[in-house]
């Protein structure tokens, strides 16, 4: 008889560790699969879409338009269709259209490729500077744009060539690349 009672407490322990078992099973959560394939086609796409972008003051900082928009979330990447971005700040305005074009992450940076064209008005009287060509990279907020594809620039009678260009809208300054050639013509007098 005092063997049965040392017995109690073992029997007592293998009881709790069995139900703790239990219990831990019962309660567990699958985790996915490893091997599962990860989604490579868009989690959503619009037709006819305008994204719009406001500075802190609630001005309008830009406006993207597309005919087509998918967003992959493998990459967290959007790809457009027949984008058309304008860009604002004061009396300026960048506007530029390519046949397709891609949002990077966190929606920073715009990149353009195919027959890309951007025309920059900045006022009454003042020429508009228009550029073409096939690769565009666009910072809207801080007003960049930069392309390491042949570029072609031209404002009034001035035409300028290049195989790269970086601009920066804040600042006024526009930086060509790679063997530039630049044709002004010669002005003519008015006195004469």
């Amino acid at each position: 008889m005092q063997t049965a009672y040392r017995l109690y407490p073992l029997i007592a322990l293998t009881v709790i560790a069995g139900a703790s078992l239990w219990l831990e099973r019962a309660t567990r959560v699958d985790e996915p699969a490893a091997d599962k394939a990860v989604q490579t086609g868009p989690d959503f796409s619009a037709t006819r879409t305008r994204i719009v972008g406001f500075a802190k003051d609630g001005s309008q900082r830009y406006e993207l338009l597309a005919d087509q928009l998918s967003h992959f979330p493998a990459d967290d990447t959007t790809q457009l269709e027949l984008p058309r971005l304008t860009v604002f700040r004061d009396d300026m305005r960048f506007h530029v259209t390519a046949d397709r074009g891609k949002v990077l992450p966190g929606g920073e940076q715009v990149d353009l490729a195919g027959d890309v064209h951007a025309r920059r008005t900045r006022g009454e009287g003042l020429p508009e500077l228009e550029l073409n060509s096939e690769a565009l990279s666009v910072w809207p907020d801080p007003q960049h744009a930069r392309t390491a594809q042949p570029v072609r620039l031209t404002q009034g009678n001035t035409t300028a060539n290049a195989l790269g260009m970086e601009s920066d809208n804040l600042f006024g300054t526009l930086n060509l690349t790679g063997q530039v050639k630049v044709h002004m013509p010669r002005r003519q007098d008015k006195s004469s």
